[in-house]
């Protein structure tokens, strides 16, 4: 009977999954409105629940179905992001205001965990400089490592968009730290070779890469280029989550030793991968639970 339900739950799930998406595809425009912002929102509530459902094994219909998703969600999130970016850039001090971005508490949670994560695998406690690649108009990540816990690092934040580097760039300028730590560069990080040599650290947004095939030429690119020993964040997904984000396994790794993976199961939803840049053995890596590093 317990197979039986977990089927039908899965049915369930897909069926929710599909409705939703179909809805979101008559849309005229995913810039922040009424109709969009609650789609998505029934659309992360349905994801968010734990599922033991592999979305990497569904009906071809259904991958195509994912695959628009995972495309529609990262559309929507720029646009977000970009609204939000262009309002608090109005202000004279944009980050005084930084609270009202709808998702803000989940990116502290999120920085909270990564930095416990990083500090149990960095060799050194302050790293002197970190790449973010793919940080878009709102680059939290960076504002919040920097702002609570890496004090004294410098931040690459890489974005081939150059309008969304020139809204990213507003928000920290006027901060006399944050605007001295936190540069841009409007590059694709596929033309970045002996500068990842320079990054003790590089993290590696979920939507680098939003198929398998296109996130693997990156990882490749920085299995090349990074140095040995540096480490690599991803984030990633699991289970119905992967509805919203790709997925890396750490089969997707080669050239680094996969050091952790968490999977939070609050409302933070991507799961997070630590990897370090292989100087000669693999070791064997280490498998975790969000909830335990939360903790920490």
């Amino acid at each position: 009977m317990g197979s039986l339900g977990s089927c039908n739950e899965e049915e369930l799930l897909i069926q929710n999954v599909s409705e939703i998406y179909n809805n979101l595809s008559t849309l005229e425009s995913l810039k922040p409105s009424k109709d969009v912002n609650s789609l998505f929102t029934q659309l992360v509530q349905t994801c968010i629940p734990p599922s033991p459902i592999d979305v990497t094994k569904l009906s071809v219909t259904d991958q195509g179905i994912r695959s628009e998703l995972i495309r529609l969600c990262g559309e929507a999130e720029g646009l977000l992001e970009a609204h939000y970016s262009s309002l608090l850039g109005a202000y004279d001090d944009p980050l005084d205001h930084i609270t009202t971005f709808p998702y803000y508490t989940n990116y502290v949670k999120l920085g909270r965990l990564e930095y416990t994560i990083l500090s149990n695998y960095i060799t050194n406690s302050n790293p002197n400089h970190i790449a973010f690649i793919g940080s878009g108009p709102m680059p939290l990540t960076s504002i919040v490592l920097a702002s609570n816990h890496l004090k004294a690092t410098t931040f690459h934040n890489y974005d081939i968009d150059v309008s969304a580097n020139a809204l990213a760039s507003k928000l920290v300028s006027a901060d006399p730290d944050l605007s001295k730590r936190m540069l841009f560069h409007d590059t694709d990080i596929m033309d970045v070779t002996n500068g990842l040599y320079d990054y003790e650290v590089v993290f590696l947004a979920a939507l680098v890469g939003l198929n398998k095939e296109d996130k693997r030429k990156v990882i490749d690119h920085l299995a090349k280029h990074m140095a040995p020993g540096a480490l690599l964040m991803l984030r990633s997904a699991h289970g119905a989550r992967g509805f919203l984000y790709p997925i890396v396994e750490p089969s997707d790794l080669p050239g680094f030793e996969v050091l952790a993976v968490f999977h939070p199961m609050d409302e933070v939803i991507n799961s997070v991968l630590v990897a370090r840049k292989i100087k000669n053995q693999v070791k064997q890596g280490y498998c975790g639970t969000g909830e335990a590093s939360a903790s920490k």
